[in-house]
């Protein structure tokens, strides 16, 4: 089945870049827009599969991607969010990820690859999601009230939760930090356990890993 997208940024040079690599893997591109409010107008028109989303966006310059991403989110839950920035807005990123973190991702444009980029579509398209480490690490270094409970984390657990972040799975973290499927398995099976979450469907316990943190900070 084809993705729909819908490409949010307000540099005609950056969408159209972002529409012909898209393009190149078969997504069809239902709408181009360059501000927020047009976004909201063009999701709801097409109702797409996923829009991808730059944060600092007309009107204001701000978080509008953001604030427009935690409407999309609400109004449209079968429409999926990527955004896409050159910037690390951690507070903004909280508010939407404590919302539900399925279908959301935010990677950084200087750091993404095409390769990596397309997976995270894929991926977040169909309600995974993909969350650049570095602002996972932000995210952890902030002062919260949860803290203590990450800081039972071991270093090596804590490189495991990254990678989960990203939206990696067990295979995936092991080749990445070359540990086999077992060993793989009991960091986050400790991770679980340290963080004390409660027992969900396996595929929403890797999300709520990261977020406790998300909802420690917002409460």
């Amino acid at each position: 089945m084809t993705l729909r997208a819908v490409l949010a940024d307000d540099s005609v040079l950056i969408r159209g870049g972002i529409a012909r690599v898209l393009q190149d893997e078969g997504v069809q591109i239902v709408g181009e827009v360059g501000d927020a409010t047009a976004l909201l107008r063009t999701v709801g028109e097409y109702q797409p599969d996923i829009a991808v989303v730059d944060i600092r966006m007309p009107p204001s310059k701000t978080v509008d991607g953001i604030e427009a991403a935690m409407k999309i989110r609400a109004e449209y839950s079968h429409t999926a969010v990527l955004l896409l920035s050159q910037y690390v807005e951690t507070v903004a990123a909280m508010k939407l990820l404590a919302g539900g973190a399925d279908g959301v991702g935010y990677l950084l444009k200087d750091r993404v690859s095409d390769v990596d980029f397309i997976s995270a579509v894929n991926s977040v398209a169909t309600g995974g999601t993909a969350i650049d480490p570095i602002l996972v690490t932000r995210m952890m270094d902030r002062p919260h009230r949860g803290r203590q409970l990450l800081d039972y984390l071991t270093d090596r657990e804590r490189e495991v939760l990254s990678l989960m972040a990203e939206g990696k799975s067990n295979q995936a973290i092991g080749a990445t930090l070359f540990l086999g499927r077992r060993t793989v398995e009991s960091h986050v099976s400790a991770i679980f356990d340290k963080l004390e979450l409660r027992p969900e469907p396996d595929d929403h316990r890797r999300v709520l890993a990261v977020l406790t943190y998300l909802k420690a900070t917002g409460s």
